[in-house]
């Protein structure tokens, strides 16, 4: 059991947290022709913007309602309904995230009652489904603000009914804001060996992935998951949910449509993958394929390689809830020792893990706790560049941003040879820190090496009068 230490800071000395509106625009960017919405000032939708250009190198479809001064104190909901008959009209997406900031929720709007307005004003445009999300950035983070967008998503668009199962081969997956692109394409192609197909909410890797596309621009995402697959969530035979922060967009799912679901902290290391890999056994009634019964001897293989560089490794994480708690299993699981964990946002899970505290902070208490702990790697993301160096150790970076590595968003981190992969870069990166002891030279040895091919050295012995 983790002890829970709340940073008493009046202050982010060295930021690690990324906000709630980012975590919502990131949920509905993984939803085919969607386009997210945020209700606030053209800095807080410029700034989130620039965060998903530099991660994923990829043009990002991201509106605002431009709140100035004068709407920010005589009321802006009137910017609301504009932006979305404005959107409707020229974009004719599917699907809108209308999410709102950290000004818009210290004004106190009511986006639901400006939804409420646009459908008056602006009946032509009902076939346009609008998910309207509370963001305050003031609060939680980016992993909070994607769980709160996943929960209205399923409220408003998956219709309630009792037709779990009809669709025997269906199973619905609910992704958590910890996977990358890579990882949610490894877990489709996990299922689908079991004869199974996956509906992902949301699927950043079908929209997120870096793929080429013959249109220049779009004002909408190009890939993720179509509004006809969410609409039907309710009639799959079971849901996989991925992460602690979705459990209760798990229960609302439940609630609705009565489809069991199956419950996973992580899918990093032989424990997690082994539980997954089970399930869809038993979800199919079909054993498990040769090829994953390889991947599986693979990873151990890579355990035993390994074990002697991550053995007793002092480690120092930084990351959201869902990706921190991840990280904690699989690295203690191969003896690793954390000597600083730090996460922006408490959640319920982190009280489980199997170490001796998770600080609720920022960059600079894991600096503190890291040097503490003679740390010898550093697990975060990019923000943690400069901490890494200060400290004189690597950076692996996992998470979101990675703004300095090109692919970094990529990377596949879960399933039995994404952890076989993580497994074998940490070990480099500790073998790196290690250096022989240089040989011994003798005082009398000379500088001169000739070409190091052993020449002979005359020394004088005034002593004795040898020469040698």
């Amino acid at each position: 059991m983790a002890e829970i230490i709340h940073s008493k800071k009046a202050l982010a000395v060295n930021p690690l947290k990324v906000s709630q509106p980012v975590g919502a625009s990131l949920a509905f960017l993984g939803l085919a022709r969607s386009l997210p919405l945020m209700h606030g000032s053209q800095g807080c939708t410029a700034f989130g913007k620039v965060f998903f250009v530099r991660h994923f190198r990829e043009p990002i479809p991201l509106q605002t309602t431009a709140m100035d001064q004068v709407s920010s104190i005589m009321g802006a909901d009137d910017n609301v309904v504009e932006a979305l008959r404005t959107l409707s009209e020229k974009s004719r997406p599917d699907i809108i995230g209308l999410v709102t900031t950290g000004l818009s929720e210290t004004q106190g709007t009511d986006i639901r009652r400006c939804l409420r307005n646009f459908r008056t004003a602006h009946p032509e445009y009902a076939g346009v489904a609008v998910v309207p999300v509370n963001t305050p950035d003031y609060v939680g983070c980016l992993e909070s603000g994607y769980a709160l967008a996943i929960e209205s998503l399923i409220e408003t668009l998956v219709p309630e009914g009792q037709n779990a199962g009809r669709r025997p081969k269906q199973v619905n997956v609910l992704a958590s804001a910890m996977l990358t692109p890579g990882d949610i394409e490894a877990i489709k192609e996990w299922i689908e060996a079991f004869g199974l197909r996956a509906i992902v909410v949301p699927d950043i890797g079908d929209s997120l992935d870096g793929h080429l596309v013959d249109a220049e621009t779009s004002p909408l995402t190009i890939g993720g998951t179509p509004r006809s697959e969410i609409e039907i969530m309710g009639e799959s035979t079971a849901t996989l949910v991925i992460g602690p922060s979705l459990r209760k967009a798990a229960g609302i799912l439940k609630a609705r449509t009565g489809v069991p679901d199956f419950h996973f902290e992580g899918l990093m290391g032989l424990d997690d993958c082994d539980a997954f890999t089970q399930a869809l056994a038993d979800i199919s009634g079909k054993p498990v394929p040769e090829k994953i019964e390889r991947h599986r001897a693979q990873l151990q293989d890579a355990m035993v390689d390994s074990h002697f560089m991550l053995g007793f490794a002092r480690i120092a994480l930084a990351a959201d809830p869902d990706l921190l708690g991840q990280q904690v299993r699989f690295l203690t699981g191969m003896g690793a020792e954390i000597v600083a964990a730090v996460s922006p946002h408490k959640h319920e899970s982190l009280v489980g893990l199997a170490i001796p505290k998770v600080v609720v902070g920022d960059l600079e208490d894991m600096e503190k706790e890291a040097r503490a702990g003679g740390v010898q790697l550093v697990i975060a993301n990019s923000h943690a560049v400069e901490t890494a160096k200060r400290l004189g150790v690597p950076l692996m970076r996992s998470g979101f941003p990675q703004y300095d590595l090109v692919g970094g968003y990529a990377r596949t981190w879960v399933g039995y040879r994404g952890s076989r992969q993580a497994l074998f870069d940490i070990a480099n990166l500790m073998l790196e820190q290690h250096h022989e002891l240089e040989a011994y030279r003798s005082i009398y040895w000379g500088d001169d090496r000739d070409g190091g091919v052993g020449k002979q050295h005359v020394i004088s012995s005034a002593a004795t009068g040898l020469v040698h």
